[in-house]
């Protein structure tokens, strides 16, 4: 991602494919920070009912509301990439994220913790400003790797949270793990946004014109729509099987304990090394190809996860291909989103929404589904997203 301003002449051109590498790669990881603050407090529930004197499932709840946090955040933040500057955007929710999660840590009860929890999730859509900015900046034939490089970050962000989340909060308590998550969005926050480059206010009419553009935005382009849906399709089936997971693994078919079961969330660094290929595959055989085969693994791997409920070896097998399948899918089709239309904060805005609600009806879907036909229920809602984001797409030119 080379800056806005680079002279002609090998002397100055690798200083400056350096920095556009080093910009790239602060990015990333703090794009890891802030994608897992939303994921903090999921596995540390047992932790925070025992310091509260009550249940698991009593406060259950309170990692769902980071959920919601997250949307809102989405859908009144993430546009205004396209009309603030985001230098000052950045640094600012980065500052509220960091209140927020310091305020969670000092919570003396679930009301406070979910409140601080909501207002941190909010403000913790920086990754989703920063991933138009790169795709933007990259050069067009290595633009889908730059965007892969970001999204790699974002998901070993998710994988940290849930893995050493649960163990740092196992050793020295779960406000340890909110105030380390405070200090590393404090730091990585403000540093990402002091080495933005500079920006010009682009702001014409009303602050949040972007939120009421968002549906004329996708119905002007079908290609930002057929990406919405499809990876609707793909993120819904990925969460369906990997919300329940957990219930089948620590159920009678296997018995696992709670923590071993979460080391599954390991699976999730199959994105670290899928992204960098899948944003290689964009740039040379165009964003549709690689979303087909992704499709077709993630078709493959749902009668994997059906035999994985009394086989473990075919459960691995599954949950590196879904990953794999979700993550190609996700570097192709938000490549799309962000290169479609002349609004990508906005457009982004869209994609992410439509993939997060896929995935939250979905998920939703098949715990009544595992509750009333058990595991199988649970693979066919997953077949049926796939089918519907596929089918739903292919009809409409």
């Amino acid at each position: 991602m080379p800056p806005a301003t680079v002279t002609t002449g090998r002397s100055t051109q690798v200083p400056a494919e350096r920095a556009g590498s080093l910009l790239l790669t602060l990015i990333a990881v703090c794009t890891a920070v802030t994608a897992a603050n939303i994921y903090l407090a999921a596995p540390l529930l047992p932790l925070i009912a025992r310091d509260y004197g009550s249940t698991p499932s009593a406060v259950a709840w309170v990692a769902s509301v980071a959920q919601f946090g997250y949307a809102a955040g989405l859908l009144f933040f993430a546009p205004l990439g396209d009309r603030v500057n985001r230098r000052r955007l950045v640094a600012a929710l980065s500052l509220v994220t960091t209140a927020a999660l310091t305020a969670a840590a000092l919570a003396t009860g679930t009301t406070a913790l979910a409140a601080a929890v909501l207002v941190a999730s909010a403000a913790t859509v920086v990754p989703q400003l920063l991933v138009p900015l790169v795709a933007q900046r990259a050069p067009a034939d290595h633009r889908a790797r730059h965007v892969a490089a970001v999204i790699a970050g974002l998901f070993t962000g998710i994988v940290a949270a849930r893995v050493l989340g649960g163990l740092i909060g196992q050793a020295f308590g779960w406000r340890t793990v909110f105030v380390g998550a405070a200090a590393l969005t404090a730091v990585l926050g403000l540093a990402t946004a002091y080495a933005l480059p500079a920006e010009h206010t682009r702001r014409t009419g009303p602050l949040f014109s972007g939120l009421t553009a968002l549906p004329s935005v996708v119905r002007r382009s079908p290609d930002l729509w057929r990406a919405c849906v499809r990876q609707a399709g793909m993120y819904g089936a990925w969460s369906a099987l990997w919300t329940s997971l957990a219930i089948l693994l620590t159920g009678p078919s296997y018995g696992l304990s709670t923590a071993t079961a979460g080391l599954f969330g390991l699976f999730g660094l199959t994105a670290s090394v899928v992204a960098p290929l899948a944003g290689g595959f964009v740039d040379r055989f165009g964003a549709a190809t690689v979303v087909r085969s992704a499709y077709l693994l993630a078709a493959v791997s749902v009668p994997l996860f059906w035999l994985g409920g009394h086989a473990l070896w075919a459960l691995f097998v599954a949950a590196i291909a879904v990953h794999a399948a979700l993550v190609a899918s996700h570097v192709a089709n938000q490549t799309l989103a962000l290169t479609t239309t002349s609004t990508p904060a906005t457009a982004n805005t869209a994609y992410v929404v439509a993939g997060f609600a896929g995935g939250a009806t979905a998920s939703a879907l098949a715990g009544s589904a595992f509750g009333w036909w058990g595991w199988g229920g649970v693979c066919a809602v997953a077949g049926v997203w796939l089918a519907l984001g596929w089918a739903a797409t292919s009809v409409r030119r």
